[in-house]
């Protein structure tokens, strides 16, 4: 095997293995920064060694074995101050023999107890959102800082001292490494699903720069929320927001077209959304709704998302339903965007003079003052009215809105579209 093809095993080795040897080298360390640190340097050894020796049969057990090793010797050259320390020198040691198994037993429930403590780390409530993100595709999506940067199209700088600050608020605030229990839980739940989301979506509708997508960020996104739902099989809501991706992640091919320009929802070819991602979605969506209770957020929204793959044509789409589904998340989860949502449901379910009373009950919100959705979703109801030229206006406010080169492309050219047809009404 040549030097580069070993380097790029190394590196989908890496992409595997490296949350299971962080996760496992925190819970005995209690520190996911050291611990993130010694797997660095075991990959750093793996790629001075392994272009030479080959790639080890059990690659993950060889990674572990080797930060263990680092970490003994790391703490026997330590001034140990406090008996913490000590009994972590002690229980490395006591453990070294038996490193590699640890990571060899892939299906072992501890390997398992840890990934789910180590997500419920990174996503704890005392990070940022930025924070969150960042240190969740650094420890369990694998990804170096330069692709995080150019992922989210901010500097490495910033995403560097993120991660850097997360780890410094985890360890000054003695964050334990533990999975929370009892009522705790349900909140804890929350703050990881949330991140998971906000990586996906910015996957599916960038909210700037010149993709419309980016489809690396929704597959760390739904690989993340495929390994939550393993790990935690008994909540509702993570099964939820699986089915959501899955079934958005759908389109994903149809959603864009040849020169990266965007498709919406109703022009799509819809033979070219793929029925795999389809039916893993509506099988997650039913495990979440065989959990029983109230549906939560991520539910709704994935039944909603199922009424759309369910139609054979835009044209057979449930808008009636979907209508309702709305109504049902704007009690779940109320927020303005909600309510945005229900109002283009009610506008293709009994009108767009309909849709366009609720969106003006929405004029004066705060929160989507800024939101380029707002006119666009207005343009979209008042040229299905007729009303070309306040239409024009509306999707020209909503190109000036948005950071996104390709929304911005396909608005202006709504806008155009708008004036030529109010032009020829008016003669």
């Amino acid at each position: 095997m040549q030097a580069t093809d070993t380097h790029q095993a190394i590196d989908a080795v890496w992409r595997i293995e490296s949350p299971r040897l962080i996760a496992g080298l925190a819970r005995i360390l209690r520190d996911v920064g050291l611990a993130e640190d010694l797997a660095q340097d075991a990959l750093v050894a793996a790629l001075e060694k392994w272009p030479e020796t080959g790639i080890p049969d059990k690659p993950g057990a060889w990674l572990m074995a080797t930060a263990k090793h680092r970490a003994i010797d790391l703490l026997r050259h330590r001034t140990l101050t406090e008996r913490k320390h000590e009994e972590i020198g002690r229980d490395l040691e006591e453990r070294q023999e038996d490193a590699a198994l640890d990571i060899e037993a892939a299906a072992d429930d501890e390997i398992g107890d840890d990934l789910l403590r180590l997500i419920f780390t990174a996503c704890h409530p005392v990070l940022s959102k930025e924070a969150r993100v960042a240190l969740t595709l650094r420890l369990l999506g694998g990804l170096e800082t330069s692709e995080i940067a150019r992922a989210f199209l901010v500097p490495e700088s910033t995403v560097a001292q993120r991660i850097v600050r997360a780890k410094r608020t985890l360890t000054d605030a003695q964050v334990p490494f533990e999975i929370p229990r009892g009522a705790e839980l349900e909140a804890r739940i929350q703050s990881v699903l949330e991140v998971i989301y906000l990586i996906f979506n910015e996957g599916y509708a960038a909210t700037a720069g010149d993709d419309w997508m980016r489809p690396a960020l929704c597959e760390d996104a739904l690989r993340l929320g495929r390994i939550l739902a393993e790990l935690a099989p008994d909540e509702a809501e993570v099964h939820g927001l699986v089915a959501l991706m899955e079934i958005q992640a759908s389109r994903a091919n149809a959603r864009v077209g040849p020169s990266g320009e965007p498709i919406l929802l109703l022009d799509q070819d819809r033979s070219r959304w793929d029925q795999l991602l389809i039916r893993r979605g509506l099988t997650a969506l039913a495990r979440a709704e065989g959990a029983g209770g109230a549906r939560g957020p991520y539910a709704l929204q994935a039944a909603i998302a199922a009424c759309h793959a369910r139609a054979r044509t835009g044209e057979e789409t449930d808008w009636a339903r979907i209508a309702t589904l709305y109504g049902e998340l704007a009690r779940a989860a109320p927020s303005p965007v909600v309510e945005l949502n229900r109002a283009v449901a009610v506008g293709m379910a009994s009108g767009p003079a309909a849709g366009l009373e609720l969106i003006d009950r929405l004029a004066g919100e705060p929160s989507l003052k800024a939101y380029h959705l707002l006119p666009s979703v207005r343009g979209d109801l008042l040229k299905r009215l007729g009303r070309h030229e306040e239409a024009r206006v509306e999707f020209e406010r909503a190109a000036e809105m948005t950071q996104n080169v390709r929304e911005r492309e396909l608005l202006l050219a709504r806008a155009a579209a708008s004036a030529r047809e109010s032009l020829a009404s008016s003669h």
